[in-house]
């Protein structure tokens, strides 16, 4: 069976995701998307005929999409819907997109989708979509450090508001968001618009190719590359290599090594390589460790891993101290055989993740030697 594909749409109070929304929902791509609006009160979509409904749960748009208030616990919505919106035992839509609320801290819905059982076994994030006000969006990231973690785990940002927003305050703000998450693609919204190809179709597995798109989910030629290689007080940093985004300019315009600090957001995006193949039981126990005691500072992470002993590649995707289940690749996507790790991290320095990896290692080495 097909996991149906879901985008979280995100972005602060304010940022325009309603006006959005309202937008894609007339197109074509989001026909059969059945769209749910995580927001206590009124709706404000247009283009809605309210129907009759015992628990005002259910709107229908006019445009053949669907929508939910959430006045439930979204695991129950998630179930419902299945049913609820199903004729003759063929469910009517394709797709879901869920609205969260401006203020919300998208970390709660990510994990009840990976973690409920049912949930599970019907749908898949397929990407997480964030708005960015082009006119406030710097002041609010200052203030409220929700808006800061909302663009920390998004796939792609949304620029809103360009038509009015100073050139200069546009071109700060993109190098701004590049600095709290360098993987994910900015593109700019003028009144409103845009393609909803955009925000469709992002996650690891490609419905258009009926394959996994690991390169590009991992994007790891975006990071800061540390290298486990070398000791902690010698990690690689590298270079960024200089990149265009659809703000048309480059934000590396220096010859410099990418700060990712030096907005003070205290974000730190980088990717992990481990050369050789890792036991996966040290894997697991690191990994362990490191969300236990440090998840609220692990904004995301994925990654792709060579476990020794394996037939193919292990996918790990995981969001603060959850992770989704480990994926089995039949074949790994390149000749590269290394584990490469993609952490965006908040308070916590790359040196935490090389060291507590260097010490369970040998630990490791230490347990072997040890046993007869």
């Amino acid at each position: 069976m097909d996991l149906i594909p879901i985008t979280l749409l995100t972005g602060f109070l304010g940022s325009g995701k309603t006006t959005l929304l309202n937008q894609l929902v007339m197109q074509a791509a989001m026909k059969k998307t059945l769209v749910i609006i995580n927001e206590f009160g009124n709706i404000g979509l247009d283009h809605l005929l309210v129907t009759n409904s015992t628990d005002e749960l259910i709107v229908e748009m006019s445009s053949g999409c669907m929508c939910c208030t959430i006045r439930k616990d979204l695991a129950t919505a998630l179930r419902d819907i299945v049913w609820r919106f199903s004729r003759e035992g063929v469910r009517q839509f394709d797709r879901v997109l869920i609205e969260t609320t401006g203020l919300a801290d998208p970390a709660p819905v990510i994990h009840t989708l990976v973690t409920d059982g049912f949930i599970a076994e019907h749908y898949r994030l397929d990407g997480i979509i964030t708005t960015v006000d082009a006119v406030s969006g710097s002041a609010t990231l200052e203030i409220h450090p929700e808006s800061v973690k909302q663009v920390a785990v998004a796939d792609r940002l949304l620029l809103t508001k360009t038509d009015i927003a100073e050139a200069d305050e546009l071109a700060a703000l993109a190098y701004r968001l590049e600095g709290i998450n360098p993987a994910a693609q900015q593109f700019l919204v003028r009144n409103g618009e845009l393609n909803a190809d955009v925000v469709l179709n992002l996650g690891l597995f490609d419905p258009s190719k009926k394959s996994l798109d690991v390169q590009n989910w991992l994007n790891q030629e975006a990071y800061t590359m540390v290298s486990s290689s070398r000791a902690p007080h010698r990690l690689n940093y590298l270079s960024r290599r200089k990149s265009r985004n659809s703000c048309g300019h480059d934000h590396d315009g220096e010859d410099h090594h990418h700060d990712v600090n030096r907005h003070n957001d205290r974000i730190r995006a980088f990717c992990y390589v481990i050369d050789e193949p890792v036991d996966g039981v040290i894997f697991e126990e690191w990994m362990a460790l490191l969300t236990n005691l440090m998840g609220d500072k692990m904004l995301r992470i994925k990654g792709i891993v060579n476990v020794r002993g394996a037939d193919g590649a292990v996918v790990i995707h995981g969001v603060q101290h959850i992770f989704h289940s480990p994926m089995m690749l039949e074949q790994w996507p390149s000749e590269d055989r290394r584990s490469r790790i993609v952490f965006i991290v908040r308070d916590m320095k790359a040196t935490v993740i090389s060291e507590t990896f260097k010490q369970f290692q040998l630990m490791a080495s230490a347990w072997d030697e040890a046993m007869p």
